[in-house]
C-alpha cells in the first residue's frame, strides 16, 4: 500500500475532537444555523477581542467593520444566491454551512490535514443531502448548494474540485476526484446563456477521475470506470472501461473486466436526457437578464 497511518500527539487530538464534536452538536440542536457560524469563524479567525468591542458600540474603520461583519453568512452573497430555480428555503440553511467551509478553507487550520478532513466530513454529514462515513474533503472544493449532492462511503475529493449541483449530483461509494476536476448539473443553451437546463449528473462506485477531468452535465460515468487526465467528458462512460481525450471516448477496458463489460465498440449512446430535471420559475420572479443581448440575427 502507499499510505500509511498517521496520527495527532494526544493533547492536540483532545482539542480537535472536542472542537469538531462542540460544533458538531450545536449544528445539530436548536440554535440558529446562522448565529453558530459567525461565533465559529469569529474564533477560528482569532478576532473574538476585536468583534466583541464591536459589538460593544467601539468605533471600528469601515475596512474593520467589513470583516467583523463577514463572520455572519446573512451579510454576504454566493454566486448560487442568484440562481433563480433554487429551493429558496433549502438554500437559507446550506447557504449557512457552505460558508463555514468556504471560510474555514481561508484558515492555516485548512492545512492541518488531520484535522481539516475531520471538520469538512462533519460539515458535510450536515450540508449534503447525503454524506457516506470516512470520506476525506480536502481543500478549495466548491459547490453550487451543497444540498442536491449525495456521495457514498470512503470517498476522497482532492484540492481546487467544483462539485456542481445546480441540478442533482450523486457520486458513489470508494470514487477518487483527483485535483482540478469539475462535474457539472447544469448546462446553458448554446443561443441564450442565461436559459439554463439541469440534470441529474452521477458518478457510480469505484469511479477514478484523474486530474484536471471534466465531466458535463447529465453524464453517468459507470463503475469501475477510469477518466484520464484533463479529459472532457460529453457522453455515458460505461462500466470498468477506461476514457481519455476530448472529449473523451472509451479506448479499452481495464484489464481483468472484459467479461464484465460491454465492448469498446459496443458502447450504447448516452441516455443524458433520461437524467434531465425540469423545474418552474415562480410567477412572481423579478427576472434579469445580465448580459442584454440581442438574439436577433438580422439586427
Amino acid at each position: 500500500m502507499t499510505k500509511r497511518h498517521v496520527t495527532l500527539p494526544e493533547s492536540a487530538e483532545a482539542g480537535v475532537r472536542g472542537f469538531i464534536d462542540e460544533v458538531d452538536d450545536r449544528l445539530a440542536g436548536d440554535e440558529d444555523t446562522c448565529d453558530v457560524v459567525e461565533e465559529v469563524l469569529v474564533d477560528l479567525h482569532g478576532d473574538r477581542d476585536a468583534y466583541e468591542a464591536w459589538q460593544n458600540g467601539e468605533q471600528v474603520s469601515n475596512a474593520e467593520r467589513v470583516r467583523l461583519q463577514s463572520y455572519d453568512p446573512c451579510n454576504a452573497t454566493l454566486e448560487s444566491e442568484y440562481y433563480a430555480e433554487k429551493d429558496e428555503e433549502t438554500f437559507r440553511e446550506s447557504k449557512h454551512l457552505q460558508w463555514l467551509w468556504r471560510q474555514f478553507d481561508a484558515t492555516p487550520m485548512a492545512d492541518n490535514v488531520e484535522f481539516a478532513l475531520r471538520f469538512r466530513q462533519m460539515l458535510a454529514n450536515h450540508l449534503f443531502e447525503e454524506c457516506g462515513d470516512d470520506c476525506r474533503f480536502f481543500k478549495g472544493i466548491s459547490f453550487t448548494y451543497g444540498h442536491n449532492i449525495r456521495i457514498g462511503d470512503n470517498t476522497v475529493v482532492h484540492d481546487d474540485v467544483h462539485l456542481d449541483d445546480r441540478g442533482k449530483l450523486t457520486i458513489g461509494n470508494r470514487c477518487s476526484i483527483s485535483d482540478g476536476v469539475h462535474i457539472y448539473s447544469h448546462d446553458h443553451d448554446v443561443v441564450d446563456q442565461t436559459e439554463v437546463t439541469n440534470y441529474h449528473t452521477v458518478v457510480r462506485d469505484d469511479v477514478r477521475l484523474t486530474y484536471d477531468a471534466m465531466v458535463r452535465a447529465g453524464v453517468e460515468v459507470g463503475e469501475n470506470a477510469l477518466v484520464g487526465a484533463r479529459a472532457v467528458v460529453q457522453s455515458d462512460i460505461p462500466a470498468h472501461h477506461v476514457a481519455v481525450g476530448m472529449p473523451a471516448k472509451s479506448i479499452r477496458v481495464k484489464p481483468g473486466w472484459e467479461d464484465e463489460a460491454v465492448p469498446v465498440d459496443d458502447v450504447p449512446p448516452t441516455e443524458k436526457e433520461a437524467r434531465r430535471i425540469d423545474y418552474e420559475l415562480p410567477d412572481d420572479l423579478d427576472q434579469f437578464d445580465e448580459f442584454r443581448r440581442d438574439f436577433d440575427p438580422s439586427d
